[in-house]
């Protein structure tokens, strides 16, 4: 709720505007920008990785079909020490600081609007 406040009075300050039905509130987590964001942090939203895991898994895949001679090479132990390593070590990122400053950036086009706080 503080986070939210600040965020809206840092927006009507520079006289900016929500639109508030396509706003969600109190929910326990949201994807936004390639990124899951939780009580717990932040994390890669697994839907935006399946299609790196599905490169990385290539050399492994390739073992299970069918008249293909089983030999686990160099590519093999690199495919599952690397998807071993991925799925085990979750990247997750901090909040920031209420002391910190923060700036808001924004992109404009005649058809589109976007806005960063950073």
């Amino acid at each position: 709720m503080k986070h939210l406040k600040l965020v809206l009075e840092r927006l009507r300050k520079n006289q900016l505007y929500a639109k508030f039905s396509k706003c969600l509130f109190w929910l326990d987590q949201i994807s936004f920008l390639g990124h899951v964001v939780s009580a717990e942090g932040i994390s890669v939203d697994p839907q935006k990785i399946s299609a790196d895991f599905s490169a990385i898994a290539l050399p492994l895949t390739k073992l299970t079909r069918k008249g293909v001679k089983f030999e686990w090479d160099e590519h093999c132990e690199w495919s599952f020490q690397e998807l071993k390593k991925r799925l085990t070590h979750a990247p997750i990122l901090a909040l920031p600081n209420n002391g910190d400053e923060f700036g808001i950036y924004n992109d404009t086009s005649l058809s589109e609007l976007g806005y960063v706080l950073m």
